[in-house]
């Protein structure tokens, strides 16, 4: 593996002795960092292992997995780099860290989300669930991937006023189109994360296991 492969700062916290083989990639917003969404990783799952990336791009010193040129209009270059560097960041932690790199389940809030989503659509063998949390259309590729039968919660609030609802709709109806099987929840608030969201996708998440 080459340094770059694992330059993410990051954190790895392994699966308690004789749980599961899940590892849950966690993905946090924008000024988060690889600590942000440690206790949500353990309330989605107890048992699986925790990998927690802080994203390498600074906006006003605030931590971000991707470039933008203003709010919601995203640099495609830079996110197509990106996230093939994720991608590759993840195959590398798995030799590293002696993971299953088939078991990885990603979870994302907000720009996480929208890296989880680019990651399905570019590099769609990485990951074989996904909860995004708060996610838009962050690119449409030339081609849509195969994802048939790969589970994603995709969480949204009616009210939400930095992610606008439609475009949570539109990636839903997006994934939906390559092939995953989408659960799309709507919370009537904003762009919070909230006790019943998580809640709900604890309830998915506990389906998709008992489907394995």
């Amino acid at each position: 593996m080459t340094r770059q492969q694992l330059d993410f700062i990051h954190r790895f916290i392994p699966a308690p002795a004789g749980s599961n083989a899940t590892t849950l990639l966690l993905l946090h917003g924008t000024g988060g960092d690889e600590h942000d969404l440690l206790d949500l990783g353990r309330i989605l799952d107890p048992q699986a292992a925790l990998l927690s990336p802080r994203g390498q791009v600074l906006e006003q010193g605030m931590p971000r997995f991707f470039r933008r040129v203003a709010p919601g209009v995203f640099d495609l270059e830079d996110l197509r780099q990106r996230t093939h560097e994720l991608a590759d960041f993840v195959t590398a932690a798995a030799r590293t860290y002696a993971f299953d790199s088939q078991g990885v389940i990603a979870a994302g809030y907000s720009n996480g989300a929208n890296i989880v989503a680019a990651t399905l659509l570019l590099r769609p063998e990485v990951f074989k669930a996904a909860l995004l949390f708060h996610p838009m259309v962050p690119l449409v590729p030339e081609e849509l991937p195969d994802l048939a039968g790969v589970p994603v919660f995709v969480g949204g609030g009616r009210l939400d006023t930095v992610i606008p609802p439609q475009q949570t709709g539109r990636l839903a109806q997006m994934l939906q189109l390559a092939g995953a099987d989408v659960t799309l929840h709507w919370e009537p608030g904003g762009h919070a994360l909230t006790p019943a969201e998580v809640q709900a996708a604890v309830a998915w998440l506990q389906r998709v296991r008992d489907w394995e």
